[in-house]
């Protein structure tokens, strides 16, 4: 025995923690310094007025959401597992935030900052422990109908939301504000602002096509471009970024006093952060074609959420319209997401008069082509060609994240793909059931079973895994089971046996046994047979007749009926005798 666990792997904890080193991504940030700093600043300058909205909408302060967004750049670029990913305060982070806080406001009708921080404080810790339990690979089993979705849902969203401010109005608060605001703002439309905006969107387009050699990200230039026309011609009607707040943090010690009502919450933020974060990744490795780390990119949201609940920010995740932007704009390394959390850092210490003469329109455009960007252009030529069910789930995520929400998109797209490929595994199970006098293969030179004998043994050959969604497709078989006296069931091809699969196993010895016959396993795997063991299915068949081989079974078989057949003359004989 001991022979035998000295030659068992033994866990490695140092290996085990090492794939959550930050040096995996500082070792790589010198290759791409140059683009990496301009597109930090480009970035940093789409997230600032976010950040300042999400603080405010989350009734914790405009500052809130900015110290979310720079915890979300440095932490999550340093402990991160995407290299293009940039974290800060989301829209559907927000609404969950927003949701807990209001429950939880205090007596006097303000939200309860201590609680919220605690709370952030917890579900980032949560989020580390998740990713110390290695689930992220989880997020590589969507389908790419529901990604694709997703992504083209995303660039809508952006580009309907961003018309408003192109045109010279604020920006709404929802998808379906935008779609009824456009119409009143395009009759109503100020000129200023979309000359800037236009500006900013063709400057971009053009600026790749005209030199080759990318020293000046397009939206950088873009953003310089229509800042300078609004300022040389003077646009004085037109909305600026305006002030924002400055100032060293508060630090906020976690209080567990009120763990028993926060923790739900944390949960809720913890399970919303890895979602939209992981998709928000899978949108970069169809951009960039490199895959990103999932469980290093969950511990390093839960690094950066632990940091938003001591400093006061709101949660983060890995928004989708910051990474898009950053990689449009040639970030490949960490260093583009800390330099945009550096740069917001520098704003809040006081450098922010400088951000004030930034036009909202000229935000509007930069973002109006990021939107287009995300779109995926690789599905739209086949959507007519599509399969149904991909077809479906395409339209109903994007349609859905559109008109309801984000969580509720993705989680009825997974679903439908999920009902769609157990039903196709189901229908392509492959099992038969055939008697000895049907097959073709010869029986071992030692055995001799009659004819009449060979037509009431049956063989159940499966192949696969034996789950819940082949249930229907196995009990179809077994009702063909009629008039045996042997069944053996083939199982060395079968993987792997959940829960119904093990009972479907026993409705059928159950009915074997019910006409009074004897079942075999025949080359059951150990996890198979651990399985069926602990649900006492073995104990059913009894382990003398689970076999290593087919042939065994047939010459136990042959041993059960010579034992039949002995003790048949013996009781005959008995009997003369008493005569």
């Amino acid at each position: 025995m001991s022979q035998i666990d000295s030659n068992q792997p033994k866990f490695n904890f140092l290996k085990y923690i090492n794939d959550f080193n930050p040096w995996h991504n500082i070792r790589i940030m010198h290759t791409n310094v140059p683009n990496d700093i301009l597109s930090g600043i480009t970035v940093a300058v789409i997230a600032m007025p976010l950040a300042l909205a999400f603080g405010v909408a989350s009734g914790l302060g405009a500052e809130a959401g900015m110290w979310a967004a720079i915890c979300g750049g440095i932490l999550v670029g340093l402990f991160g597992g995407s290299n293009t990913g940039v974290s800060g305060p989301t829209g559907p982070m927000v609404v969950q935030l927003v949701a807990i806080i209001t429950v939880n406001k205090m007596a006097t009708g303000q939200p309860d900052v201590v609680f919220a921080m605690s709370m952030i404080f917890l579900s980032g810790v949560i989020c580390v422990m998740l990713a110390l339990m290695k689930i992220g690979r989880f997020i590589y089993y969507t389908p790419y109908s529901v990604v694709s979705g997703f992504m083209c849902g995303i660039g809508v969203i952006i580009i309907l939301l961003e018309i408003p401010p192109m045109l010279g109005f604020a920006t709404p608060n929802s998808v379906v504000g935008a779609i009824k605001q456009i119409p009143y703002d395009i009759m109503h439309e100020k000129p200023h602002a979309l000359i800037v905006s236009l500006a900013t969107f063709f400057t971009i387009l053009l600026w790749p096509r005209v030199t080759r050699k990318q020293w000046l990200p397009a939206p950088l230039l873009g953003l310089i471009v229509g800042t300078s026309i609004a300022h040389a011609f003077s646009f004085k009607d037109i909305e600026y970024i305006g002030s924002m707040p400055v100032g060293l943090p508060h630090l906020y010690l976690p209080d567990f006093s009120r763990f028993g009502e926060m923790i739900g919450g944390a949960f809720a933020l913890a399970g919303l952060c890895i979602f939209d974060s992981l998709l928000t990744c899978l949108v970069a490795d169809n951009m960039t074609g490199v895959r990103h780390n999932s469980d290093r990119e969950i511990f390093g949201q839960g690094i950066a959420n632990i940091g938003c609940g001591l400093v006061g920010g709101v949660t983060t995740a890995t928004a989708t319209m910051r990474t898009v932007a950053n990689i449009k704009c040639g970030g490949k390394t960490g260093l583009a997401s800390i330099t945009h959390g550096v740069v917001l850092l520098a704003l809040m210490l006081g450098l922010s008069p400088y951000a004030s003469y930034i036009p909202m329109a000229c935000l509007a455009g930069i973002l109006l082509k990021v939107g287009i960007d995300i779109i995926d252009y690789r599905v739209l030529p086949v959507l007519h060609r599509m399969p149904l069910t991909d077809a479906v789930c395409f339209w109903l995520v994007l349609v859905l994240m559109v008109s309801v929400d984000l969580l509720v998109a993705m989680g009825v797209g997974i679903t439908i793909a999920f009902v769609r490929i157990v039903q196709e595994l189901g229908q392509a199970y492959e099992q038969n059931v055939v008697s000895l006098n049907q097959m073709s293969r010869t029986l071992p030179p030692d055995v001799s079973l009659p004819s009449e004998l060979k037509d009431k043994v049956l063989k159940l050959r499966l192949e696969g895994p034996l789950f819940f969604g082949v249930s229907d497709t196995i009990y179809r078989a077994s009702s063909s089971l009629i008039d045996y006296k042997y069944l053996i069931i083939r199982m060395a091809r079968v993987p792997m046996v959940d829960m119904s699969g093990a009972y479907l196993l026993d409705d059928i010895i159950e009915k074997a046994h019910h006409q009074g016959a004897t079942v075999f396993f025949t080359g059951l795997r150990p996890q198979v047979e651990r399985t069926l063991t602990r649900l006492k299915i073995i104990e059913k068949v009894t382990k003398d007749n689970c076999l290593a081989t087919f042939n065994d079974a047939i010459l136990r078989i042959q041993h059960l009926e010579q034992e039949q057949g002995a003790l048949s003359d013996q009781v005959e004989q008995d009997t003369l005798e008493h005569v």
